[in-house]
């Protein structure tokens, strides 16, 4: 049986997670998601929009993943690997080499990510509809409104 390992946020569940994830049960038998905790998150300077135990569910509910476990910290990748009797690790390509010395107890795989989606780009964009933001639309919208009944 080959067991699949990965590890990931999952924060603003998008297609970009999906088809990842698709992907990777593809590579064998089962597929393994450590979602990382809030707490985690944090120490790795990162916030989440959604918590935790909603991202897990989320990844949880998908018919192609076979179990989510909680990452918590760095250091627990080889234990999960040993625990889980994971065959291939994988990991996103912009850790590429950052996590070959786990090549002694599996195997190490880097894939691309989506295309043109990512959390971070969807948070910069959720960025910029802020209170502030709304206010500036409404009084827009206000004023478009009052130009266009001056032509009624």
């Amino acid at each position: 049986m080959i067991t699949v390992i990965t590890y990931g946020t999952f924060d603003l569940f998008h297609i970009g997670h999906l088809k990842l994830l698709q992907r990777l049960s593809e590579l064998g038998d089962k597929l393994i998601v450590g979602v990382s905790t809030d707490e985690f998150n944090s120490e790795k300077g990162k916030s989440t929009i959604i918590k935790f135990e909603d991202r897990a569910a989320i990844v949880g509910a998908l018919r192609f993943v076979d179990q989510v476990i909680p990452e918590y910290s760095w250091d627990q990748k080889p234990k999960d690997i040993k625990n889980h009797d994971a065959t291939i690790l994988v990991m996103g390509d912009d850790w590429t080499g950052k996590f070959d010395h786990y090549s002694k107890l599996c195997e190490v795989q880097y894939v691309p990510r989506t295309h043109g989606v990512s959390t971070s780009s969807l948070k910069d964009n959720l960025g910029y509809i802020n209170k502030d933001s709304v206010e500036e639309m409404k009084k827009a919208l206000d004023m478009l409104g009052k130009i266009v009944k001056k032509f009624d």
